[in-house]
């Protein structure tokens, strides 16, 4: 089912000359993945502060295209600056949903918003996450499926943001909103375990 990651690629090729260029200057794959974390949880903090806040909303989306941009770098560090190791893989995984939880769950503290709604969306972003890190366990590859991956995800809340810093009060569509999302969650969560279970082997 598509997904926005299958843009990654291309996003990919215009980020690899800065991540030449940092490679050059010392920085590593790690260091890297640590700067997005420290990024999202900065982020996340201001929302929660400020549940709702025009200013923090409306940057969210600056700060979900950095944390992207610094997902893609890290990785093609690791892999084609010989900086793999299986630190950074945990670092990498357990990172993503940390800072998914962080810049997220302060959403079900906006005014109106359907808070629970919100939190449900996110958990099952996570398992979503994690369903798609297990395929290793039972010999297949690490699975991206959509329809709302983590690119997905970023750009549907990055949206939801926006709308309400302009001035849209959450209320019956933000919470159709999100019903539309956990739907797409969980089919992620369902297509990622076919595709794990089809590659090892094993009919879903």
């Amino acid at each position: 089912m598509a997904s926005i990651y299958d843009l990654k690629p291309k996003f990919q090729g215009l980020l690899r000359p800065v991540c030449g260029r940092l490679v050059a200057a010392g920085v590593t794959a790690n260091g890297v993945t640590l700067a997005a974390l420290v990024l999202s949880l900065a982020q996340g903090a201001w929302l929660a502060l400020e549940p709702g806040g025009v200013l923090p909303l409306a940057l969210l989306p600056v700060t979900l295209f950095l944390r992207m941009a610094l997902n893609a770098i890290d990785g093609m560090m690791a892999r084609e600056h010989g900086q793999k190791s299986r630190l950074g893989a945990l670092l990498n995984e357990l990172s993503d949903v940390v800072a998914d939880a962080a810049l997220y769950l302060p959403f079900a503290l906006i005014p109106d918003m359907n808070g629970s709604l919100a939190v449900l969306v996110v958990v099952t972003g996570i398992v979503g996450e994690m369903a798609g890190a297990l395929g290793p366990m039972v010999g297949a590859a690490r699975h991206y499926e959509g329809p709302l991956g983590k690119s997905d995800r970023a750009f549907a809340f990055g949206l939801l943001a926006v709308l309400i810093a302009i001035g849209l009060t959450a209320g019956l569509w933000s919470t159709a909103y999100l019903g539309v999302m956990l739907v797409l969650g969980l089919i992620t969560i369902l297509n990622r375990m076919r595709a794990i279970l089809a590659e090892s082997g094993e009919v879903a």
